[in-house]
C-alpha cells in the first residue's frame, strides 16, 4: 500500500488545523492512521515516510510527533525543505 499527499487537514472542515507545523503533523498522522485502518493495516506496516516541510526549523517538532505515534517504528525517514530563504533583491542570484 502506498499513501501520498497527507497534510494536516481536519476532515470535518477541510481546513488546515491551527497551531503550526507540529499540529499539522499530528493531524496528518491521524489522517494516515485512518487510511491505514480502512485498508486493514496500522502504523506498524509503515516502512518509510517522507515529509516535505517549508522550514527545516520545524524538523525537531515534527520528528517528536512521529516518535509519539503509536506503533510507528520509523521516525522521519527523509525530509526535504521545499523552499529556501531568499533575501529581497537577491532572487535568482547564485548562492542565495
Amino acid at each position: 500500500m502506498y499513501i501520498a499527499g497527507q497534510i494536516g487537514l481536519e476532515p470535518s472542515t477541510g481546513q488546515l488545523v491551527s497551531g503550526g507545523a507540529k499540529e499539522e503533523a499530528k493531524q496528518a498522522l491521524k489522517n494516515m492512521g485512518e487510511i491505514l485502518k480502512a485498508a486493514g493495516c496500522d502504523y506498524g506496516n509503515v516502512v518509510k515516510t517522507t515529509v516535505l516541510m517549508a522550514d527545516m526549523k520545524d524538523y525537531n517538532d515534527i520528528n517528536d510527533v512521529y516518535k509519539q505515534c503509536p506503533s510507528l517504528t520509523v521516525s522521519l525517514s527523509s525530509s526535504v525543505s521545499t523552499c529556501s530563504p531568499v533575501s529581497p533583491g537577491n532572487e535568482g542570484k547564485k548562492g542565495h
